[in-house]
């Protein structure tokens, strides 16, 4: 069975995070994909985000999308992640369209993975690669992405909450995958070999190798838009990711806790209702 089979409802009482529940395996294309952002976490993909929405790219798809925006885009990720690595299930352009139908551009993880198939899917969308020096890169990833999957607390509460139960399993897989296995040790040459893939795979004319502190200019120029008289963008530093990633377990447990309440106050209820009906025959 594909992960999205088991997508379930998202309990009433998950008040505490504004998180969505649409079932992507629905949707369609709606809006024509133009920008491929292929760098890995880390490189600046949330200030890269910012930057494509300020230039009016629709729904610019990025890791937040699934773990705090839409977390069963997570259970797709997974299938994806599942037909790649291990050959079970399809994942082609029919599901890329469900899953990113609503987005003119992507970036990120778990996106980066599959480079290749996005470019082959999306021939005529331009091609950003985000790079920065790796031993950094590596640096960044350890303090951030990395503690996020091999934090305790954020496991703990996979096991009671709606969104976590999804988010968590898809990010240890990426890292099983993509890294594999084995992050601190061999990350810094898959970031190596994966930059280098996706010069490959390109010509140089669909293609702006691209690091975010050069702004507005190099972008822009790539893309054929204006520059915009606002500031470039800036996001996602190492103290705020930490911080708010935390705050998510909280929220979590929290809506995980309200809805082991109701569920008790409501057996709590259905018992009295079964006495009352025992009292009444069996006086």
């Amino acid at each position: 069975m594909a992960h999205a089979d088991s997508l379930a409802p998202q309990p009433i009482t998950d008040i505490f995070t504004d998180d969505t529940c649409i079932d992507r395996r629905k949707c369609h294309r709606t809006v024509p994909m133009k920008v491929l952002a292929l760098g890995v976490g880390r490189t600046g993909t949330a200030s890269l985000r910012g930057a494509l929405e300020r230039l009016g790219y629709v729904d610019t798809y990025h890791m937040m999308s699934a773990s705090v925006e839409n977390p069963p885009d997570c259970l797709m990720w997974h299938d994806a992640l599942t037909a790649k690595y291990d050959g079970v299930g399809e994942f082609g352009r029919k599901e890329w369209d469900q899953l990113l139908g609503n987005c003119q551009a992507v970036c990120d993880w778990p996106a980066c993975a599959f480079a290749k198939e996005l470019i082959e899917a999306y021939p005529h969308a331009k091609v950003i690669l985000t790079t920065r020096d790796v031993d950094s890169w590596h640096s960044s990833v350890m303090k951030t992405v990395w503690w996020r999957v091999t934090d305790p607390e954020h496991r703990f509460v996979s096991n009671f909450s709606w969104a976590a139960s999804m988010y968590y399993p898809m990010l240890q897989k990426f890292f099983d995958t993509f890294f594999k296995g084995d992050f601190p040790n061999k990350g810094k040459q898959v970031y190596l070999n994966h930059v280098e893939e996706v010069r490959s795979l390109v010509p140089p004319e669909r293609l702006l190798e691209y690091k975010i502190g050069e702004g507005w200019g190099p972008l822009c120029e790539f893309l054929g838009e204006e520059i915009p008289d606002t500031p470039f963008p800036r996001g996602n530093d190492m103290q705020g990711f930490v911080e708010r990633c935390q705050t998510r377990n909280r929220r979590q447990m929290m809506n995980a806790g309200l809805q082991a309440v109701v569920m008790g106050g409501s057996m709590i209820a259905a018992g009295l209702a079964v006495a009352a009906v025992c009292k009444r025959f069996f006086r």
